[in-house]
């Protein structure tokens, strides 16, 4: 598949506050997790103020946790969101990476993986292992928190910041 820029929409549809699509939710660094009926309000609360100072989550629409989720990461300063979509049918999986297009010139270094450049990679790691491209963090850490709890209460992506498809 060709990648794809999803550009952010001006107008940014409503959603209900007390709707939670997300099923499941898990610390990376830690054995912290939440099943469905553990996804409080006071739960969804204190992931989105962990989102700007830094979090590494993974946000399930799946009860089992596999298959359908979206990662964040933040170290405060960058914030990463991958989506991720796999299907055990024909269906071709889905990829959907937060975009900062004042990185866009990186990608062609980003696809070179050559991570001592900082100037193309951030500090974040992905699974524990791999590190992020500044094309696919976010530094707006206000919006980055909308996506986030647009995706919990939605289980879509958030049409406020660009995105990009792979």
């Amino acid at each position: 598949m060709k990648t794809k820029i999803i550009p952010k929409q001006e107008t940014v549809p409503s959603f209900d506050p007390n709707e939670v699509a997300v099923k499941y939710i898990e610390y990376y660094s830690s054995r912290e997790a939440y099943n469905e009926e553990e996804i409080t309000p006071k739960i969804i609360s204190k992931i989105l103020k962990e989102v700007s100072k830094g979090i590494n989550i993974n946000l399930f629409l799946d009860p089992d946790g596999e298959c359908d989720w979206m990662e964040v990461l933040s170290d405060g300063e960058w914030l990463y969101l991958g989506r991720f979509k796999f299907y055990e049918d024909d269906k071709e999986d889905e990829y959907y990476f937060s975009y900062n297009p004042d990185y866009a010139s990186t990608a062609a270094q980003a696809v070179e993986e050559n991570y001592s450049d900082k100037s193309v990679w951030t500090e974040l790691l992905s699974g524990g292992q791999s590190l992020i491209p500044k094309i696919q963090a976010i530094t707006n850490m206000k919006s980055g928190v909308k996506a986030v709890e647009f995706f919990i209460r939605t289980g879509e992506l958030y049409p406020g910041i660009d995105w990009v498809q792979e």
